[in-house]
C-alpha cells in the first residue's frame, strides 16, 4: 500500500513540475501562446495516469487487497514503465517542438509503445482486480451461508 502511495505522490510532484517546465520553456523560447506542443500532454498524462489512477488503485487495494493477487506486482511495474516511457517521450517531443527541432518518427513510435505498455498494465490491473473481486464474493457467500446456518 505504501508503494502505491509513494508512487502516486511522485507522479503528483513530477506532473506539477512538468507543467512548470512547459510554462517556463515556452515563455523563455517565445513559443506562440496557444500553439500545440506535447509538453502540455505530458503534464496531464503524469497527473491523470500517474497520480489519479494510482490513488484509485490505492483505494482498490484497501477494499480488495489487490496485492494478494500474483498479477498485482506485474501490473505495478508494467503500468509504471508505460507511464514513464510515454511521458518521457511527450516531454522530449514537446521540447523539440518548442525549440523548433524535428523530432522524427522514432519518438512518436516509442511514445506509441509506451501507450501499449500502459494498456498492458491496465489489463493486468483488471485481471488482478477480477481475482480479488471473485474471492471477495466467494467469502461473502460463505459468510452468508454460515450466518444462515447459525440463524436456522
Amino acid at each position: 500500500m505504501l508503494k502505491l502511495f509513494y508512487a502516486a505522490f511522485a507522479y503528483m510532484v513530477v506532473g506539477v513540475a512538468s507543467g512548470l517546465y512547459y510554462r517556463e520553456l515556452t515563455k523563455s523560447q517565445g513559443f506562440p501562446e496557444g500553439e500545440f506542443t506535447q509538453l502540455g500532454l505530458a503534464h496531464t498524462h503524469l497527473l491523470t495516469l500517474g497520480f489519479i489512477v494510482l490513488l484509485i488503485v490505492l483505494v482498490l487495494e484497501k477494499v480488495f487487497e489487490l496485492s494478494k493477487s500474483p498479477l498485482f506486482g506485474w501490473f505495478f511495474w508494467v503500468y509504471n514503465a508505460g507511464v514513464i516511457l510515454t511521458s518521457a517521450m511527450l516531454v522530449w517531443h514537446g521540447t523539440l517542438t518548442v525549440l523548433g527541432e524535428d523530432s522524427g518518427a522514432a519518438i512518436a513510435g516509442i511514445a506509441g509503445l509506451g501507450h501499449i505498455v500502459v494498456t498492458a498494465g491496465m489489463v493486468l490491473l483488471f485481471l488482478a482486480l477480477r481475482t480479488r473481486v471473485v474471492a471477495a464474493v466467494a467469502a461473502k457467500r460463505a459468510a452468508d451461508t454460515v450466518d444462515a446456518g447459525v440463524a436456522g
